[in-house]
């Protein structure tokens, strides 16, 4: 990445492999507060990151999850159960 910076022990490419996980809530906590120092220091990830989340907010609440007719519910509920049957 050009310009990538180390802030808080982090640099920039490593911050942007972590941003999606970030969003999610999927991140440790030490990773958590370790992201957020670089953002807080790093004026180029807080504009990136800030549009990302924008992208990501906007995305979940038009996205919706698709309606499956009933019988493609109950075979879908029947071969994921039998999958847990043969573990």
């Amino acid at each position: 990445m050009r310009g990538e910076r180390e802030v808080a022990g982090l640099r920039c490419g490593a911050v942007l492999t972590k941003l999606s996980d970030y969003l999610d809530g999927e991140l440790p906590r030490a990773e958590r507060e370790a992201l957020e120092a670089h953002v807080r220091g790093c004026d180029v990830c807080a504009r990136f990151g800030g549009r990302f989340g924008e992208a990501v907010r906007a995305l979940r609440l038009t996205l919706t999850a698709p309606e499956l007719a009933d019988d493609v519910q109950a075979r879908l509920a029947a071969a994921l159960s039998a999958g847990w049957d043969r573990e």
